[in-house]
């Protein structure tokens, strides 16, 4: 993020900001890049995802979770049906 800053904020020269922190113009491009589409959110950091990457975690866990429930009614239905014939 400080990398982005210098370039973007206080408008440094990218290869300068890259020689003086020793990383790959490529790099930082793509970070500047990432930063322009997803502002602050686009380095969480710290073991943290993005809010939409942390929603569609949650939503699929959800989908898996529904998706046990559903089969173990599927099954519970056909044990009961069985034992009425």
């Amino acid at each position: 993020m400080e990398a982005v800053r210098m370039v973007v904020g206080q408008g440094r020269d990218l290869f300068e900001v890259c020689e003086d922190l020793e990383i790959r113009p490529d790099m930082l491009r793509k970070w500047i890049h990432k930063f322009d589409k997803d502002g602050t959110d686009a380095f969480p950091g710290s073991g943290r995802m993005k809010p939409e990457d942390e929603e569609m975690r949650r939503l699929r866990r959800e989908v898996d979770r529904l998706r046990m429930e559903r089969n173990i009614f599927k099954k519970a239905v056909a044990i009961f049906s069985n034992r009425q014939r």
